[in-house]
């Protein structure tokens, strides 16, 4: 059992790092100045899908974190 959930505590640690990796930059740069940074804002459906696995897989690394935390001892 508990190799198991190092196994995928492993593969949602490496699976997190792709899909952060993943994500646009949200850096403004010097366009936050004149804030034409507000101008093209829109979250594109690719990315939302890309933020809501993100979550699955970050919810999923946080579980096995603390069930391996208390199953350990």
């Amino acid at each position: 059992m508990t190799t198991f959930l190092y196994i995928i505590q492993i593969l949602s640690a490496i699976l997190l790092i792709i899909l952060v990796l993943l994500h646009a930059p949200k850096g403004d740069g010097l366009a936050s100045i004149g804030s034409a940074s507000q101008l093209f804002s829109s979250q594109k459906s690719a990315e939302s899908g890309l933020n809501k696995v993100t979550y699955i897989v970050s919810g999923i690394f946080v579980i096995t974190t603390f069930i391996l935390g208390f199953v350990i001892k």
